[in-house]
């Protein structure tokens, strides 16, 4: 089918765009910038801040370049003095229903509105402020909404419906009291939000933000009680850099290492380890109901805690398939509290256990007390986002983009490539594979084939094919929830009808394009970010010495003088877990 060409002008500058292209979408096409707050690439145009008016000759009105399509032989303006004083008009009104507090904002410095509001010079308030009093709700522990702060653009509710399928939040009331809540005007913590954060990433404002647990921390490296070590997650390392000014998809791990000992931690470790140490773990599970026959099929990873927080609370009746595997935070931290305590004879009491994560579903994590108590006591004390590790960095007066490369501590600290691609959708499902493939045949995938393409990218549901010695495994990979119900619903209707199952593995992530593009990223995400951070993985995984979780040295010896192998009973006690069907409404 051949696609109709439009032929048209902005500013004078001629342009062919296909047919139904916006008339925004055009100007970044020829390097125009039109101001915009609500609209992101993510999600469709709302048209609901109105700076994005723009002029068309001919015509009197002036229609919004978000969600205006060009037309043949359109000439457009995008800037002239008219319509730089209605845009400026558009942010003073925005301005006077918003709280003048800068400086104490958890976006001070990050903040689209502050900074149109520096590119338009507004300097005084022209407008009487009228900011309601509202107390922010900050039950869930893990974001925090600051209600006030809300500039009705509709990001967070359209990601958190459309998106994540989670509908905790809405709009309520209406006029100049209309505002962002959670449905019901009830606790975020008692409506079915899963704190992926993906409102948080998404929302320009401050009105949505981590907890910030900076403080905590630095109470904690000046305790000389406490005994801190760290881990770092996989998509940790090819997202930080974007806070101090690098490309997305640099690759930072060293740097990260010579860091958190600059700060303080006594014992750097790498979670890409405990992601090869989970793989032993599911790997062993998948080919225990897939080869054994003992379990259900499908298998679904659990490496998310979204993920898992929604599956107990919307689909609990695959709980019997969830991998009862920890997720690579929680046997980190359990191991560090056991394992490593053991071997350089330290009291497990005195250790406090920081995690670097890309997400703030990782707070909620700590807090499931049926998971993360094993070795005896809170296996991992705090969780950070990257937003706040950058944060912690900046504020320790560390030349961060100038420190040496170190590396991480032994014994918890190599990783193998399959380790590191846990940081993106695909890459759980491809590394668990890449053992169990091992374990089912004695060998490993040739080298050509250890790149397992079809569950790679950022298609919404991957579905694949795989071969093995001649057995087929139906797999399929779903991230952002709101692809997941897809899925499981193709399960459910084999499953009601006495079908086979259409898969035998699934992975999950809740967030879109997985860990890399978590809730606690860097701002500005969007597919290009997602996929130069995923390629930043990627190369790491073939930079790696080792592709294989089976073949980690540390892993190896882990099971020797510790864990014994994997599903041993002493494994089953530390590193795997159990799930609850929950309502989607608490109170």
């Amino acid at each position: 089918m051949i696609q109709e060409i439009i032929n048209a002008t902005i500013n004078g500058i001629p342009i062919k765009v296909p047919a139904g292209t916006s008339i925004l979408q055009a100007a970044q096409g020829v390097q125009v910038k039109i101001p915009t707050l609500c609209k992101h690439k993510d999600l469709l145009p709302t048209a609901a801040c109105g700076l994005c008016i723009v002029n068309i000759a001919g015509s009197p009105k002036k229609p919004r370049a978000c969600c205006t399509p060009i037309e043949e032989g359109m000439e457009i303006t995008t800037h002239d003095s008219d319509l730089t004083d209605i845009r400026r008009s558009t942010l003073e009104l925005i301005l006077s229903n918003h709280p003048n507090e800068c400086l104490t904002c958890g976006r001070n410095g990050n903040c689209e509105l502050q900074s149109l509001a520096g590119d338009f010079g507004l300097r005084q308030d022209l407008i009487p402020r009228y900011v309601r009093e509202l107390p922010c709700d900050d039950s869930t522990g893990s974001i925090i909404l600051d209600f006030r702060k809300c500039i009705k653009c509709g990001r967070c509710v359209q990601v958190c419906q459309d998106v994540q399928n989670v509908w905790a939040l809405s709009f309520l009331e209406r006029g100049i009291n209309n505002r962002m809540a959670p449905a019901g005007d009830i606790l975020l913590n008692e409506s079915p939000c899963i704190r992926c954060g993906q409102c948080s990433a998404h929302c320009p404002t401050g009105a949505i933000v981590e907890s910030d647990e900076v403080t905590t921390v630095w109470d904690a490296l000046h305790d000389e009680n406490k005994y801190c070590t760290v881990q770092v997650a996989p998509s940790v390392r090819v997202a930080l850099g974007e806070a101090f000014g690098l490309p997305p998809g640099t690759n930072l791990t060293k740097k990260i290492y010579a860091a958190l000992r600059r700060l303080g931690f006594k014992a750097v470790f790498d979670t890409n380890f405990s992601a090869d140490l989970t793989i032993m773990e599911e790997a062993s599970e998948f080919i225990e109901r897939f080869v054994h026959g003992k379990g259900e099929i499908p298998l679904i990873t659990s490496c998310c805690p979204a993920w898992v927080d929604y599956m107990e609370k919307r689909f609990s009746d695959f709980i019997p398939n969830f991998s009862t595997a920890k997720s690579p935070q929680q046997m980190m931290g359990v191991m560090t509290k056991t394992y490593y305590a053991e071997k350089v004879n330290m009291d497990p009491a005195k250790i406090y256990q920081v995690s670097i994560m890309p997400c703030t579903a990782k707070k909620y994590e700590l807090e499931r007390t049926d998971e993360m108590y094993a070795s005896g006591y809170k296996d991992v004390d705090v969780a950070l986002t990257t937003r706040e590790f950058a944060r912690l960095i900046k504020q320790s007066g560390i030349d961060f983009l100038n420190l040496p490369d170190e590396e991480a501590d032994s014994i918890l600290g190599e990783y193998s490539g399959a380790g590191t691609i846990f940081g993106y959708t695909g890459g759980v499902m491809e590394a668990a594979l890449r053992t169990a493939y091992f374990k089912v045949t004695g060998k490993n995938l040739q080298q050509e084939a250890i790149d397992i393409q079809p569950v790679r990218g950022l298609e919404g549901v991957k579905e694949a094919e795989i071969d093995v010695e001649g057995t087929k495994v139906r797999v399929a990979v779903a991230h952002a929830i709101g692809n997941v119900e897809k899925v499981l619903n193709k399960v459910r209707a084999a499953r009601d009808s006495g079908e086979e199952t259409p898969y035998h593995f699934i992975e999950v992530m809740a967030c879109p394009g997985g860990c890399i593009g978590g809730g606690g990223q860097p701002y500005g995400i969007d597919n290009e970010v997602r996929m130069a951070r995923i390629r930043g993985l990627e190369a790491d995984d073939r930079d790696c010495k080792l592709r294989f979780s089976h073949e980690n040295p540390e892993i190896q010896a882990a099971y020797k003088d510790f864990l014994g192998e994997p599903l041993s009973e002493k494994a089953e006690a530390l590193l795997h877990t159990k799930y609850v069907a929950r309502p989607s409404y608490s109170k």
